[in-house]
């Protein structure tokens, strides 16, 4: 008998959807978009610190309201995100360009509706949220509300457009459309303010006319035909509710989670302004020291959301968790790296920026903190939820995020301030709690894969 030869078949190894090359190409603009803008209302903030503690409140306070609402379009714009992607993956381009006409769709009728509400109730919201102000405050609140809420369709209509080109790997034009936006936001700015003297409404219109350029832009854009996705005669769009609520289905826990968000902040706010000045300063300046050590690392993960969902839509679940666990490691790399940079400069920040010793000693001793728990915890807390939203596991991240925020970040903060004394540092124990329990839940979900199972499309 002849023996029969061993014959190995060999089967090609399947490319990546995404090699490092075409990671970086969409992650670096990503990041460093994300990192404009958060420079938008700070730059509001500086250019009128100059007309006195009245402007330079009310801008403060009303950025708290634009904050809450920007997220929340910006949640709903993800949802699209996460359609689309999922479509393309699976070569559906025909239901991506539908999926993202409805996203423009829905997301521009209920800015139109937010905008309305803003501007009829504009004294009534400020009242209710910040209580008796001084006069001074308040009027200069109502008129930076005024063009916050008029500009709240053309912030939603941006980030419907950066999203869906996100969705098609396209990171690097809404960076430079930001970038032009800012630059357009700092020139009109000092023009308005220090040359026109137009005081608040000059800061406020500023960066309405900013918004609606980046808005032009990103729709004008979005008109070349040679894009998986083009988007043309807006107009003629209609509903399509089946297409509207796979949207919502994303976006709406995402945008829950994130307004949520906020309005532990606003809370956090309130105990801490009862804690006196030096501690209001100190915990201020933490926030941002502590908001620029991590926003390049959020930016890694807003471009998981398109990796993961483009994979699952292909039908590479491997590859999702994959790609998961890499992004997981380079934000680890950022995050670690950001800390140590801000820890080095701190004490440069807290002496160049006036505070006074005691603030800055406060400031210098959170922060420390923060650069020794910060990269220990916070990337599982928060970058792997990216890709369980873009696998369609909204609901689960939405409930541990919410749960954890008020029980950890806002409750066992206040507790620690308001009983023991503990002062802005209560703050970040909370904030250090937050964080730990996400991310034991969020890694436990990961590894056990359960949010594999959901159907998007």
């Amino acid at each position: 008998m002849k023996k029969r030869k061993n014959t190995t078949v060999v089967r090609p190894v399947q490319p990546r959807l995404f090699d490092n090359k075409k990671l970086a190409a969409l992650l670096i603009p990503l990041a460093l978009d994300q990192l404009l803008n958060s420079f938008m209302g700070t730059v509001d903030t500086l250019v009128v610190s100059n007309l006195g503690s009245a402007a330079i409140s009310a801008v403060s306070l009303v950025d708290s309201i634009n904050v809450l609402v920007v997220q929340a379009f910006f949640a709903l714009a993800s949802g699209g995100t996460v359609i689309c992607s999922h479509y393309l993956g699976c070569k559906k381009e025909n239901h991506a360009r539908e999926a993202a006409r409805q996203l423009v769709f829905i997301t521009f009728i209920l800015s139109l509706i937010i905008a309305g509400a803003c501007l009829v109730l504009n004294r009534p919201i400020l009242k209710l949220i910040f209580g008796d102000v001084e006069a001074a405050v308040m009027k200069n609140a109502r008129i930076y509300f005024f063009f916050s809420a008029v500009s709240y369709p053309f912030i939603a209509l941006y980030d419907d457009g950066s999203s869906i080109l996100r969705a098609q790997e396209n990171s690097r034009l809404p960076m430079l459309i930001s970038v032009w936006a800012n630059v357009l936001n700092l020139v009109l700015n000092l023009v308005f303010v220090w040359v026109f003297h137009w005081g608040v409404a000059g800061s406020a219109s500023a960066t309405m006319l900013a918004r609606i350029f980046s808005m032009a832009v990103v729709t004008y854009k979005l008109r070349n035909p040679g894009l998986e996705i083009p988007l043309r005669n807006y107009f003629s769009i209609r509903p399509d509710w089946k297409e509207i609520k796979r949207i919502l289905h994303i976006g709406i826990p995402s945008g829950v989670e994130n307004s949520m968000f906020q309005f532990g902040k606003l809370a956090i706010q309130s105990t801490v302004s009862l804690m006196g000045t030096a501690a209001i300063a100190a915990q201020g300046m933490t926030n941002i020291i502590e908001n620029l050590n991590g926003i390049l690392a959020m930016g890694v993960g807003v471009g998981l959301m398109t990796v993961v969902g483009e994979s699952l839509g292909a039908g590479r679940r491997e590859e999702a968790v994959y790609y998961i666990k890499k992004l997981c490691i380079i934000s680890e790399i950022i995050v670690a790296a950001s800390c140590l940079v801000m820890y080095a400069l701190v004490r440069p920040i807290t002496h160049f920026g006036g505070m006074e010793p005691v603030s800055a000693k406060m400031c210098i001793f959170m922060v420390t903190w923060i650069t020794i728990v910060k990269p220990l915890v916070w990337v599982m807390a928060f970058i792997p939820a990216y890709g369980l939203r873009a696998a369609g596991d909204v609901k689960f991240s939405m409930t541990v995020s919410v749960l954890s925020m008020w029980l950890c970040r806002v409750t066992l903060a206040m507790i620690l301030a308001r009983v023991f004394h503990m002062g802005p540092m209560a703050v970040w124990i909370g904030m250090f709690t937050d964080w730990t329990i996400r991310c034991v839940i969020f890694t436990i979900r990961f590894k056990n894969r359960k949010w594999l199972n959901h159907q998007v499309i």
